[in-house]
């Protein structure tokens, strides 16, 4: 007979974190894939208490391996107007794509607010309202999980709407949702990266932990090639470190890698190609074995050097 314990939530969340910008919000920016597994997506913290004028966001962050702008208002409390406000100043003051509300409690009037912003809305701002609980059970450590209550819900419609009159688009879109499928469902490849969302790029970013470079899969519909690179964006230096352990890198590998400084751009990339038949359904599983396990061997071996 199996002995099952009860589930207890912790309502007072001050018992964990007594202060809101002292405490909580460093842990929500340290535990930011917690987070970003939850909404669906990969993000990168670039600044916590970061400046709005005469006022501070508590998180501002981007969606790793895009330009999307990200902004987080923690509250450890029930939802109130004046954070509503703050952050729709935030918002604005930052340019945000993306904004995350993370709340004890939503109260209905503010579930309410945040799906008719959804709804009124550009298509390509998206707003987020999440509670923040504690559980455990018995003695054991405190638990805490992230609950998305409001999110938008016409970004799978537009990608429907693109997808359906633009094949390409469409074949992409089905190509990174069986990848999604596929490697997800593997313990050693989902426990090293987050789960993506598919779209109808012909890319996929998966984060490292690093706002300096991340893993970047291509389909190179033109060249029936797959590209598996580490993409450095804006950091030469961290380049030109890199290098300096080329050959135990490649050895650690097992591959030969192709080091594009890119010199005249910002961005530096160190590729792995394949040529494959990317319109060759039945040939898609081979292809993401080969895809996963780069993936892994590439964080292996350069995470030690980031």
């Amino acid at each position: 007979m199996v002995n099952l314990g009860s589930l207890k939530e912790i309502k007072d969340l001050r018992q964990v974190w007594p202060h809101e910008a002292l405490n909580f919000t460093p842990w929500v920016a340290e535990n930011i894939e917690m987070l970003g597994e939850a909404v669906g997506l990969d993000i990168t913290v670039d600044e916590t208490e970061s400046s709005v004028g005469d006022f501070n966001v508590d998180i501002y962050a981007s969606e790793t391996g895009t330009d999307r702008k990200i902004i987080i208002e923690n509250q450890l409390e029930d939802t109130d107007h004046d954070h509503l406000g703050k952050l729709i100043t935030y918002a604005s003051g930052k340019g945000a794509d993306v904004i995350i509300w993370v709340v004890r409690n939503a109260r209905e009037e503010h579930k309410a607010a945040i799906e008719w912003l959804n709804i009124h809305t550009d298509e390509n701002i998206g707003f987020f309202l999440c509670e923040i609980k504690l559980f455990k059970i018995g003695n054991s450590d405190i638990a805490p999980s992230f609950n998305v209550i409001e999110k938008p819900n016409d970004w799978a419609k537009e990608i429907k709407k693109i997808t359906s009159s633009n094949p390409t688009q469409q074949l992409r879109l089905e190509y990174w949702q069986e990848f999604v499928d596929y490697a997800f469902s593997n313990s050693n490849f989902s426990k090293e990266f987050n789960k993506r969302k598919p779209s109808t790029d012909h890319w996929m970013n998966l984060s490292l932990g690093s706002s300096s470079c991340h893993i970047s899969i291509s389909r190179i519909q033109k060249r029936n090639e797959l590209d598996v690179e580490l993409y450095i964006d804006e950091d030469k230096e961290l380049f030109k470190s890199l290098i300096l352990h080329k050959d135990d890198i490649e050895s650690e590998l097992g591959l030969k890698l192709d080091w594009r400084e890119l010199p005249e751009r910002k961005a530096s990339r160190i590729v792995v190609e394949k040529s494959v038949e990317l319109d060759n359904r039945d040939k898609w599983p081979e292809q993401f074995e080969w895809v996963m396990d780069v993936c892994l061997k590439l964080k292996k071996a350069f995470k030690k050097y980031i």
